[in-house]
């Protein structure tokens, strides 16, 4: 397949990636350690807040920063399930095949459990809605989600590879449908079908 579109924001080892990075980390330790760890949580507390404070008082006016975060129309940093600027962002990182088909592997902590040692179900969503929009804009026609249907198979689970496939499967006119599932150990747990709207929201100005 010969596709001029990237797939993943290049994330760098500095500057604000390397702070989100270091956030994820913070978001997992946190929910790790709960009221059964023997840290200092008030000290941390203190020390999260100002970390915040500093933050709060260099951060750009909002309306610029979403200027910022659309400008150009390459793939954007932000977003919350591949972007390098996102500390919720697990993130994954995608591949394309000559087939039209993306994919990416991801393994994923207890911030994203629902049920014990499994993915939240709105994760899952989460991760192929996003999976399904990519793979359109690797096929080269893209959209707006307008109806995602989902069928749990099996738990997803926590602390193991998992691989988030998608596939557009047909264009209709401004019509899209995409395919995707997830996957572990094998066995397909999740199974997602997407129809999409070719549509242009227009950029922040």
């Amino acid at each position: 397949m010969t596709t001029s579109v990237e797939l993943n924001a290049a994330a760098t080892d500095s500057g604000v990636d390397a702070a989100v990075a270091a956030a994820r980390r913070v978001i997992a330790g946190l929910v790790r350690a709960g009221n059964m760890s023997g840290a200092d949580m008030d000290d941390i507390a203190a020390r999260l807040d100002a970390v915040a404070d500093e933050l709060d008082r260099h951060a750009p006016d909002l309306e610029e920063r979403l200027v910022d975060m659309w400008r150009g129309d390459g793939i954007t940093r932000h977003e919350a399930v591949t972007g390098p600027e996102n500390p919720i962002a697990p993130p994954l990182v995608y591949e394309g095949g000559d087939d039209g088909s993306i994919e990416s592997e991801v393994t994923l902590d207890l911030p994203y459990q629902g049920p014990p040692a499994s993915v939240h179900g709105g994760v899952s969503a989460l991760l192929l809605d996003h999976t399904l929009g990519v793979a359109n804009s690797w096929a080269g026609t893209a959209g707006m989600t307008a109806e995602l249907t989902l069928r749990y198979r099996r738990r997803v689970p926590l602390f193991r590879p998992l691989t988030v496939t998608g596939r557009q499967v047909a264009v209709d006119g401004r019509k899209i449908r995409t395919v995707g599932s997830i996957w572990a150990d094998g066995e397909e747990c999740v199974t997602a079908e997407g129809l999409f709207i070719a549509k242009d929201l227009g950029r922040p100005r």
